[in-house]
């Protein structure tokens, strides 16, 4: 909401790249049970074969979806249900590129393209701070980049080790590993809510997210981040509209 500003000495290209595939290790430390798991689940539950299973993650990357379409693909459903559903569950990545445009307006469609594809979750909390960042930075793109490749290339990883050992990992999905992206996830947002409309939107998003986590498709997940920001966004202009504000008198004193 808003941004901060960083005086970090500029990175080359290079370096920039490597600074965010650093700043992406402890998200990929989250990831990592979900590609094996999904590797397993794929070749185990819902019965793909060794491509089709790996063509999820080339081609799709999207986690919880990955693990809707396979499962509705298993069960028969048609390619317009399948469609729809994952496109329910993804819609929240509207909403971080809304985050980002005003950033990365700039660049062009052969850096946008690339980079739209490979957002994910993780990425977007490690990329969000950099672009805010009021520095001059020239290469956060690369930055952004960095992070992108490395969650792609490790979730593409660990799928395909799911999928060559599935048998000896079958049951994985009951393993409690899932708690590892969310102890990920809370390490990167609270050193983000550094103002009160980000603690209030952080506020309202859980609890709604809480209320609202046994409706259908993870709409609950939509519901919480619409009004997380809309509580946040309230706020946020509420205190612009009442910040104190002083009156200069003729004699340049302030009343």
């Amino acid at each position: 909401m808003t941004e901060t500003i960083s005086t970090h000495t500029s990175l080359t290209r290079g370096a920039a790249f490597v600074a965010g595939m650093r700043d992406t290790i402890p998200m990929i430390v989250g990831a990592t049970p979900f590609g094996l798991i999904f590797g397993t689940f794929a070749v185990t539950t819902a019965g793909l074969s060794f491509w089709g299973a790996m063509g999820f993650s080339l081609f799709v990357f999207a986690g919880s979806a990955q693990f809707i379409g396979a499962t509705l693909l298993a069960q028969g459903a048609g390619l317009g249900v399948i469609v729809l559903t994952t496109f329910i569950v993804n819609v929240r990545h509207a909403l971080y590129g809304a985050s980002l445009a005003p950033h990365m307006r700039h660049l062009s469609q052969a850096w946008l393209l690339p980079l739209s594809f490979w957002l994910t979750d993780e990425t977007y909390a490690t990329v969000i701070g950099r672009w805010q960042q009021i520095d001059g930075e020239p290469h956060k793109e690369w930055y952004h980049l960095g992070s992108a490749l490395l969650m792609y290339l490790n979730w593409n990883l660990w799928t395909l080790i799911g999928i060559l050992f599935g048998s000896q990992f079958e049951g994985a999905a009951a393993w409690g590993l899932d708690f590892a992206m969310v102890v990920t996830f809370i390490g990167i947002v609270v050193p983000l809510l550094t103002s009160r409309p980000m603690l209030v939107c952080a506020v309202v998003a859980g609890g709604v997210g809480l209320l609202a986590n046994g409706l259908p498709n993870n709409l609950g997940l939509i519901v919480a981040a619409l009004l997380g920001i809309a509580a946040g966004y309230a706020l946020e202009t509420y205190m612009e509209r009442h910040a104190p504000t002083h009156k200069i008198t003729q004699k340049g004193e302030a009343l």
